[in-house]
C-alpha cells in the first residue's frame, strides 16, 4: 500500500485546481499546468485538498497511485514557490551570458553554444554561476542536464559545467617514472 499516495495535497486558496475527465489542471496567475492521469488513479477535489486513491488492486494502478500524488504535489510547489537549480562553470575562458531568451555558452569548443530558453524557464548569470528557475520541476531538471551535457566536468582539473551541490572526485595525474 502506498504511503505517499495516502497523503492529501493541500493546494491552498491561491492555486486553482479543476478536472476535465482524467486531466487535472493547476493554475495560478498566468501559469497553468495539466496533469493527465490516463485513468490510472481516482482523485477527488474537496475544498483546497486533493486526494488520490488506487483505481484497482492491480499492481500497475497501485504503483501509479503515489506517482501521481507526488507529481501533483510538485506542480503545486512549483506554482507557489517555484524551483531553482544552479550550475557552476569552471575553466579558463569558460563564460556564459543571457541574451534575451538565449543562453550563450563559451565552453572551450570552436564555436559558441546558444541554448534557447523555452517558455517557463528563466536564467540569470552572475560571474561563473548560472541560475535556472521555473515553475515546472521536470522542465528545469531536463534543461539543467542538457546544459551540463555540453561540457561535463572532467576528473583531473574539474573543468566544465557542474551542479553547485555536485562533488567532483578528482583523479591523480601522471606520476614521474622512477
Amino acid at each position: 500500500m502506498s504511503r505517499i499516495g495516502k497523503k492529501p495535497v493541500d493546494f491552498g486558496t491561491d492555486v486553482k485546481v479543476s478536472s476535465n475527465g482524467d486531466i487535472l489542471t493547476f493554475a495560478k496567475g498566468k501559469n497553468s499546468v495539466d496533469l493527465d492521469t490516463k485513468g490510472n488513479v481516482i482523485f477527488s477535489i474537496e475544498g483546497t485538498v486533493l486526494t488520490f486513491s488506487a483505481k484497482s488492486d492491480e499492481k500497475a494502478h497501485r504503483a501509479l497511485w503515489g506517482t501521481y500524488r507526488a507529481l501533483s504535489a510538485n506542480i503545486v510547489t512549483g506554482l507557489t514557490t517555484g524551483y531553482t537549480r544552479q550550475l557552476e562553470i569552471n575553466g579558463v575562458g569558460y563564460r556564459a551570458a543571457v541574451k534575451g531568451k538565449v543562453l550563450n555558452l563559451q565552453l572551450g569548443h570552436s564555436h559558441d553554444i546558444n541554448f534557447d530558453l523555452v517558455d517557463g524557464l528563466e536564467a540569470k548569470v552572475e560571474k561563473n554561476v548560472i541560475t535556472l528557475s521555473s515553475h515546472d520541476k521536470q522542465l528545469l531538471g531536463s534543461a539543467a542536464a542538457k546544459i551540463r551535457s555540453f561540457r561535463p566536468p572532467e576528473p583531473y582539473k574539474g573543468k566544465g559545467v557542474k551542479y553547485m551541490e555536485e562533488h567532483i572526485v578528482r583523479k591523480a595525474g601522471k606520476t614521474a617514472k622512477k
